[in-house]
């Protein structure tokens, strides 16, 4: 089969397309034709050299896909050659074919376009545990989405209005800002020409936010702390403004607010088929209803990775891009 490999650590020319062997699937694992294959942040660290795949995953990139079951490994149960899904992958997504674990499986969500289904798994997944599971967000919180026009920000935007919780966003730009607002923000906030702090404390009556998921990292920490309420919590899940800051444990403590940070893909595998069942049963109705959409900016052939990394490196999409074999 062809799938994109990485030739070396680099740039985006580094993505080369190469003939591989997709593997047979083992016990408890699926073979599936994919459909198309999701692009994330993960995999541009993954291609400079800087994310490693972890043991026995394919060292292709690739953390989720969409498809079609064409062989069912020993002892799986529940599914069927034919069955139309989405899988959460360690690695192997950017390919004709990728060998699953069934147990991080799901079926494509009635009313979702297959290929557009490539969206969900790796941001639903990422929304829900650090929105729910780690940061306790519920009805009526307040909760700040550091990024809500990104590929897991346009779902987090999405899933925490679903949940009844008030939705503070930030985007680049007032079109993308707008766009948040159709998703469910209740307060979408131009970083660009807008100072974020002064916005999300007037929105708030002064009081701040109960949950911020942040993608910035270091270079947002001073302010998320600022931003937090009484008894706040800040879940950082991306680095894109650096990995370190600097952090004020006197606001800390005198909010008893807590800062903690997650990745998805170095969880176990009971860890992500916990997660996965959690999903199916909390969010995959939400999105059947219409409440939780796939926002998908571009989709591309699969041999044009190189371009699809490079649009996710220009900050240009407005969610997901998907390759398509």
């Amino acid at each position: 089969m062809r799938a994109v490999t990485i030739s070396a650590p680099g740039g985006p020319a580094k993505l080369t397309p190469f003939d591989v062997n997709p593997g047979e699937p083992g016990a408890g694992e699926l073979l599936v034709d994919v459909a198309a294959a999701g692009v994330n942040r993960a995999d541009l660290l993954q291609r400079a050299g800087h994310y490693p795949p972890p043991p026995g995953a394919p060292e292709w990139p690739g953390l989720e896909i969409s498809g079609t079951v064409r062989r069912l490994g020993p002892g799986v149960r529940g599914w069927e050659v034919g069955d139309q899904v989405v899988a959460l992958l360690e690695g192997g997504g950017y390919a004709e074919q990728a060998v699953v674990r069934a147990a991080q499986t799901l079926p494509v969500p009635a009313g979702v376009d297959l290929v557009d289904a490539a969206a969900l798994p790796e941001a639903v997944c990422t929304a829900w545990t650090n929105l729910v599971d780690t940061g306790g967000l519920g009805a009526g919180d307040r909760v700040l989405v550091q990024g809500g026009s990104g590929g897991v920000g346009s779902i987090a935007v999405q899933l925490a209005a679903a949940l009844g919780a008030h939705v503070l966003t930030t985007a680049g730009g007032p079109d993308r800002a707008a766009r948040c607002l159709d998703l469910g923000a209740e307060v979408a906030v131009d970083h660009r020409s807008e100072d974020v702090v002064a916005a999300v404390r007037e929105a708030t009556g002064g009081r701040g936010v109960d949950v911020v998921l942040d993608v910035l990292g270091g270079g947002g920490l001073r302010d998320n702390v600022r931003l937090l309420a009484t008894g706040g919590r800040l879940v950082v899940i991306g680095l894109q403004r650096g990995a370190r800051g600097e952090l004020d444990l006197g606001a800390l403590m005198a909010k008893r607010a807590w800062v903690t940070g997650t990745t998805l893909r170095s969880r176990d595998a009971g860890e992500k088929a916990a997660l996965v069942a959690a999903v199916r049963d909390r969010v995959w109705p939400l999105i059947e209803d219409g409440a939780v959409r796939p926002v998908v900016h571009a989709r591309l052939p699969l041999e044009d990775a190189p371009r699809a990394h490079e649009l996710l490196e220009s900050g240009a999409p407005f969610g997901k891009v998907l390759l398509v074999p």
